[in-house]
């Protein structure tokens, strides 16, 4: 299983604050093969980066938090009375 199989920024560059900044994620345009985000610079709301996610990524992660939250989920039975 490959752990880093898709990234968000949660810092990027801002040319216009000049220096690395926050960022926010937002949703800017939903195809039927893909999604489109645009990070945002939370200290002057520059656009300063962009990120695609294709559709067989998405189902990817998907897949893999739906598993992990079916791990975490179970219960240890106990063989003692």
């Amino acid at each position: 299983m490959s752990q880093f199989e898709n990234f968000t920024a949660s810092t990027l560059y801002c040319d216009k604050c000049k220096a690395t900044m926050p960022v926010r994620e937002r949703l800017l345009l939903v195809l039927p093969d893909k999604e489109l985000y645009d990070y945002l610079c939370t200290g002057c709301a520059s656009s300063v980066g962009s990120r695609e996610v294709t559709a067989g990524e998405k189902m990817m992660a998907q897949t893999i938090a739906a598993q992990q939250a079916r791990r975490g989920k179970r219960v240890p039975i106990s063989l003692h009375s």
